[in-house]
């Protein structure tokens, strides 16, 4: 499996440029700052690529699941799904094809393991749990899939929201203490069963809107040595940065404000699609 850490370039949808232009410049001004590599998907109808685009698992493989989510469901959300068979033909990818519901934001990876939230199970009704893990063993080609309970406040039932790896063994996830206890309880104790350890970093959500992703500082863009963290202009801000370049000591750590599009929902992994490529590939 590919994880962030090894990527060397990013697509990000043409529709954020349109949409969120101010956003997109101060973004676009770090990564050249960061020496990342990057271009416009085509043809995009939302922003939030990582989720129809397909999931890298070698260099050279790429698996494209069914993006049908239960949040698109209202016909008025149809005109926003992007034709992901015409945007991977203009840019040279072939991925292999499944028929299994999920996200690519439901899938958080490490080299040799994956984290999925539960609701994947809910999104195949038709497959039996046991062939479903088989199946997106299969296709994942990892040593381990973590499946671990959906934020009852996450209405897209995204693990990337909800925890990344720090190493194979560690994970980060949101500081849960103003969540209910028996998510709290069953959020750990999956964590724990799993076999991993965890580090707690500040999360602030914003409570007067459900669909805001405000304060979510989890959902950062890595790539190669580089972090670059989400902002919001308040007082945890720095409390966060501060804690993720102690915990990602070596790395490049940046920051972008990003109230934009955390008003929208997502922040910066969900309109990332950063892949690893071969160099040829990156100049073409």
């Amino acid at each position: 499996m590919i994880p962030d850490c090894k990527t060397n370039f990013l697509y990000l949808a043409n529709t954020l440029q349109e949409k969120y232009l101010t956003f997109y410049e101060r973004l676009e001004k770090v990564l050249n700052e960061c020496s990342i590599g990057y271009d416009l998907l085509p043809q995009t109808k939302d922003v939030w690529a990582v989720d129809y685009m397909p999931v890298q698992v070698g260099e050279n493989y790429f698996v494209q699941f069914l993006y049908d989510p239960d949040y698109l469901k209202p016909a008025k959300w149809h005109k926003t799904i992007s034709d992901v068979d015409s945007i991977c033909k203009s840019i040279n990818i072939s991925p292999v094809k499944s028929d299994i519901r999920i996200d690519g934001g439901n899938v958080v990876k490490s080299p040799h393991s994956v984290i999925i939230c539960d609701k994947v199970f809910r999104e195949n009704p038709g497959i039996k749990e046991k062939q479903l893990i088989k199946d997106l063993y299969a296709l994942f080609q990892v040593d381990k899939i973590f499946f671990v309970p959906q934020d009852p406040h996450d209405f897209t039932g995204h693990a990337d929201g909800m925890v990344r790896f720090l190493n194979e063994k560690t994970v980060l996830i949101n500081d849960l203490s103003n969540e209910s206890p028996t998510f709290q309880l069953s959020f750990r104790l999956a964590l724990h069963n799993a076999g991993l350890e965890y580090i707690e970093i500040p999360y602030c959500p914003d409570m007067s809107s459900n669909d805001s992703a405000k304060g979510l500082y989890l959902n950062y863009l890595q790539m190669k040595d580089v972090i670059i963290v989400p902002t919001f202009g308040i007082k945890e801000d720095d409390i966060a940065v501060r804690q993720l370049e102690d915990l990602f000591d070596g790395f490049t750590v940046r920051t972008v404000d990003s109230n934009e599009i955390a008003s929208q929902g997502g922040v910066l992994n969900c309109i990332s699609w950063n892949i690893k490529s071969c160099k040829e590939f990156i100049e073409r």
